[in-house]
């Protein structure tokens, strides 16, 4: 199984009123930069224990 890209070097590629779009520079990827902000949120948050 490929491991995900974390996007570590991303660019700005568009600005839209309060939207900014970036590009992740390893995998193409491009996405909303508030949803880029989630996912290092979601990395740094340790996993719930049962």
């Amino acid at each position: 199984m490929e491991k995900p890209c974390k996007h570590p070097r991303v660019c700005v590629v568009a600005r839209e009123d309060d939207a900014e779009f970036v590009e992740c520079q390893e995998c193409g990827d491009v996405f909303d930069s508030r949803e880029f902000k989630d996912m290092a949120i979601e990395e740094d948050t340790p996993p719930e224990e049962i």
